[in-house]
């Protein structure tokens, strides 16, 4: 186990500098001015030589690579100027938890209810009726929900503000009814994602061999369904749910655009909008960390939840 997992840390370690060194070229080649239209060509040629933007593309790139290596991340060059990189994403991460951490709890429960409910009830209304709002929500992106409910529920009927509430950076009443719309925009796709995969998996344990056995071993139905069927189930969700926990703080980019929200998704076109170079290899940088890392921990899972799976060609032995 040992083993695997500083073969898949080195891997990840490979992977993050091939990233970092694309992102650094391609955001290169994006259209834009570092000190905006219409700016004093002093002004220009001072930023661009306080961020070693007027050296050969190589040269900026070995410079980049070695402030990197020194935990030197760069500075915001036009949103928040000389404020550090990471200092900037930091500070926004609670707003992005905060919401997306009540997605989640929402998605999770209803999900796995969902799927639970379908799979019991297979070839019944029940099942037509989740079947078709699965196929319904899978459809729809979640900035056509948040654009349509923010139409109905703030425009016409005035329900909820337009935007999140930010009297301060805690916790409060009157910040959570605001953000009830995003929570629920954020939600649909991931309740039908995982009600979609219990079902499936349910529905294939529920037909199995191991639930004849225990059936002829005198358990009734509902102990069968809790002690094997729902049990041998959740493994393959760990594939879906695990990364849902890793994105937490990842944020939804055009959903926190619409609502006003400012996290890490807002973050991320604001940089890419304002030619801010380094902040946006930064936010990639973040988000590709967050990807790579949950890809090993469902890796990890599922040894952990079924030792008979085998990580890395080892076997379990008897």
């Amino acid at each position: 186990m040992l083993k695997y997992i500083l073969k898949r840390v080195a891997a990840m370690a490979l992977t993050l500098f091939i990233i970092l060194s694309l992102s650094f070229f391609a955001i290169r080649l994006i259209p834009g001015d570092i000190a905006g239209q219409g700016a004093a060509p002093e002004l220009k040629a001072a930023l661009e030589a306080r961020y070693h933007l007027d050296k050969p593309l190589l040269e900026q790139y070995v410079i980049f690579l070695k402030n990197f290596l020194s935990f030197d991340f760069g500075e915001s060059i036009n949103l928040y100027p000389r404020r550090p990189v990471f200092q900037i994403i930091r500070d926004k991460i609670p707003t992005t938890l905060q919401l997306n951490i009540f997605s989640l709890a929402l998605t999770i429960p209803i999900g796995l209810a969902c799927g639970i409910a379908a799979a019991l009830k297979k070839n019944t209304w029940v099942d037509y009726a989740i079947s078709a709002m699965v196929v319904f929500n899978v459809s729809i992106p979640s900035f056509v929900f948040a654009t349509v409910m923010q139409y109905i529920f703030c425009y016409k009927l005035e329900w909820f503000p337009f935007l999140l509430e930010l009297e301060d950076s805690s916790f409060s009443l009157s910040k959570f009814w605001s953000m009830i719309l995003p929570i629920l925009a954020l939600s649909f796709g991931g309740i039908s994602t995982i009600t979609r995969y219990m079902r499936a998996e349910l529905f294939e344990a529920l037909n199995s061999e191991y639930m004849l056995l225990s059936k002829s071993k005198g358990l009734s139905k509902l102990q069968s369904t809790l002690r094997h069927a729902l049990r041998n189930s959740f493994i393959p969700l760990c594939n879906v749910i695990i990364p849902m926990f890793m994105n937490l703080l990842g944020g939804s980019m055009v959903v926190e655009n619409i609502f006003g929200i400012p996290g890490i998704g807002s973050l991320t076109s604001a940089s890419i909008q304002t030619s801010d170079y380094y902040l946006t290899i930064a936010v990639l940088f973040f988000y590709s960390c967050i990807s790579l890392t949950s890809m090993l921990l469902v890796d990890l899972s599922y040894g952990i939840v079924d030792p008979r799976i085998r990580i890395g060609g080892g076997k379990v032995r008897e």
